[in-house]
């Protein structure tokens, strides 16, 4: 292969290289608010925890119970959390603006806020004051 040829494919492999960086970095750090409809669905969505991180980071293992614990959220402004023969109830809101959960358990009069630090149709991480994390998937 000639020296001409060579520089030539070099610079367009540059050039490519570029494009490719640039493409990658323009789709991403997008965060999405999110939406009350993405926590809720139509009527009702539930969600099952994935993944839970202590406040260091380090990643916090679910027992089998936590495995089984589900978490339903409807669009009327109730959740129910429930596993094995334990269920609680109360209603929750969100701040799409400052990105806050919060729930407020039945009976309680103190609620529980959360950082939602992701938000889509099909994941969200919640972040306590504490400073520990909780991933969830919907179902």
């Amino acid at each position: 292969m000639n020296i001409e040829l060579k520089k030539t494919l070099r610079g367009w492999q540059a050039i490519l290289t570029l494009m490719l960086v640039f493409v990658l970095a323009s789709c991403g750090g997008k965060e999405s608010e999110g939406n009350q409809s993405m926590i809720s669905g139509g009527s009702s969505k539930t969600w099952k925890s994935s993944k839970e991180l202590t406040a260091s980071g380090e990643k916090d293992k679910l027992s089998s119970e936590e495995k089984q614990e589900t978490m339903q959220f409807y669009s009327d402004g109730r959740f129910a959390l429930g596993g094995g023969d334990a269920l609680q109830t109360g209603t929750w809101s969100y701040d799409q603006a400052a990105k806050k959960l919060s729930l407020t358990f039945e009976g309680q009069d103190v609620a529980e806020t959360f950082d939602v630090t992701s938000l889509s149709e099909k994941e969200m991480h919640l972040k306590a004051a504490d400073g520990s994390e909780m991933h969830m998937k919907a179902e």
